[in-house]
């Protein structure tokens, strides 16, 4: 089946224009019609023009006959009439009784042109279709004006005829009538190569971009120096092809280093299943169980990593949005910390409210807290403050801060720094990356850096309530070291004066 073609519900095949087609169908249709109307329009208004100058030229001839009758010399005028006739014009002058009392050329001397008998000072025009008195079949304009000629009324007569004026309004049209197809048919022409010379171009496109395969996602199509729609998608084609290649060398990675990070407890769980199996007392399986449950609970633990993460950088994060008080969030957090942990937490939280995900905010805040714990030597320090903006977290530790070239980095999946940051020290390498997903699809940011007196320092910047485009729907937040760039610090919305107070907390 032709690819321009349908199969109706009925089974018959029916032809389906393409763009080109209708393109110059559209093209030819809209200039017939605008020709029609136009011509339309013009020869109404030819024909108007053409009447409307007989008319003036009618009363300007009966105006020059009333000239020449002033000082009762009507016998003059009727010299005058006879002197100054001109073909397709006929002048007549009227006595009081309707008689002829002069005219331009003998023939209109015997009957009047008119029955019409204006007053004095007044002008009447009459249209005939013909003169039977003077033998003549076309159309005429007949202009009588009354003249008080020494207290009688006279009345003169002018008949021209438009003969000619329809003549030329008829070779007007007949012109048109026949230039008409020819310009339909260089139209219909011209948008047919136009459109086909555009539509080679984006077939062009199109087969290059079919030619893309997931194995050469690194060719692009040509871009064509037309500065149209033409170049702007092309440009948009190698954008798209752009996106493309880094979600799948991204994908790649993300699928090569999850491999990687499950192999180890898998094999440690497979190694272990069968050292067990092989012992029919049970008792390596009573020495290998803790080993085993620790296995299982970090694969548990990285495969729920990974999850958050591949939402966060696919689908988006679900937040379930609601106006959040930060600091509650972090004084949870401290408490968890504080039962587990055996360094000395300090925290000053200040009133902070935010519009987020309590529950993701608390695993952001968990991440943070934990990896500080993990590299702290003997204390953490966490303050909350905010102002009219948004807000600021800033958590500190003792230990070494990050190396300013890797303040970045970190925030990429799967990066350990130094061996202390090893798989065996808890950490799976993910939490910060998921930090700075979810930070921003909170529209928020986070950032490494060092402390005054040069230990470890993050931050987080929140906006104030309600200054989020938070909806409750997915949201894409891009994960990636790039989410803990820029911002500024923001504060946050007044509370009540009773936890206006800042909290002070020691431990």
């Amino acid at each position: 089946m032709d690819a321009d073609s349908v199969l109706p519900p009925g089974g018959r095949v029916r032809a389906r224009w393409g763009v080109r087609k209708r393109a110059t169908a559209t093209a030819v249709l809209v200039v017939a019609g605008a020709l029609l109307v136009g011509g339309l329009i013009l020869l109404v208004l030819l024909q108007t023009s053409l009447v409307a100058s007989t008319e003036a030229n009618a009363r300007l001839e009966a105006a020059d006959v009333i000239s020449q009758m002033s000082g009762d010399e009507v016998a003059e005028a009727g010299h005058y009439i006879a002197s100054t006739a001109h073909s397709g014009e006929y002048v007549q002058i009227l006595a009081p009784g309707g008689t002829v009392f002069a005219a331009s050329v003998p023939a209109a001397a015997a009957v009047p042109l008119t029955g019409l008998r204006p007053a004095a000072g007044q002008t009447l025009t009459q249209n005939a279709s013909a003169l039977d008195s003077l033998r003549n079949d076309d159309d005429t304009l007949i202009v009588a004006t009354g003249v008080d000629v020494a207290g009688q009324l006279y009345t003169v007569v002018v008949a021209s005829t438009v003969q000619v004026q329809a003549d030329t309004v008829s070779t007007v049209a007949w012109f048109m009538l026949g230039a008409t197809p020819l310009l339909l048919a260089v139209v219909g022409v011209s948008v047919w190569l136009l459109v086909g010379r555009s539509l080679r171009q984006v077939e062009r496109i199109r087969g290059q971009v079919a030619g893309i395969s997931a194995r050469r996602l690194g060719e692009r199509v040509d871009v064509p120096a037309t500065a149209d729609e033409i170049q702007a998608l092309a440009e948009t084609m190698n954008t798209m092809l752009d996106r493309l290649q880094a979600s799948d060398r991204e994908q790649r990675r993300f699928v090569s280093d999850a491999s990687h990070e499950l192999r180890s407890p898998l094999a440690t769980l497979s190694a272990g299943v069968e050292i067990a199996a092989a012992d029919p007392s049970g008792t390596t399986w009573q020495e290998m169980k803790a080993i085993l449950t620790k296995e299982t609970a970090r694969m548990r633990y990285l495969v729920e990593d990974l999850l958050t993460l591949a939402k966060s950088n696919d689908s988006g994060l679900r937040l379930e949005t609601s106006d959040v008080d930060l600091d509650d969030v972090l004084n949870e957090e401290i408490r968890r910390l504080r039962s587990t942990s055996t360094h000395r937490i300090e925290a000053r939280l200040e009133p902070a409210r935010i519009t987020g995900d309590a529950r993701r905010l608390g695993q952001v805040t968990r991440n943070i807290l934990d990896n500080a714990d993990r590299h702290a030597v003997s204390r953490i320090s966490i303050r909350v403050q905010g102002n009219e903006n948004g807000s600021v977290v800033t958590i500190d530790n003792d230990g070494p801060p990050v190396p300013g070239p890797e303040r970045e980095r970190i925030f990429e999946r799967f990066v350990r720094l130094d061996k202390s940051r090893s798989r065996e020290s808890g950490g799976s390498g993910l939490g910060l990356a998921i930090a700075a997903g979810i930070m921003t699809a909170h529209d928020g940011w986070i950032r490494a850096g060092e402390a005054p007196d040069g230990g470890c320092r993050f931050e987080l910047g929140f906006p104030r309530a309600g200054a989020a485009h938070l909806t409750g729907e997915p949201v894409s937040s891009g994960a990636g070291h790039n989410a803990g760039r820029g911002g500024s610090k923001m504060p946050v919305k007044a509370r009540t004066p009773a936890r206006r107070a800042s909290k002070v907390q020691r431990g």
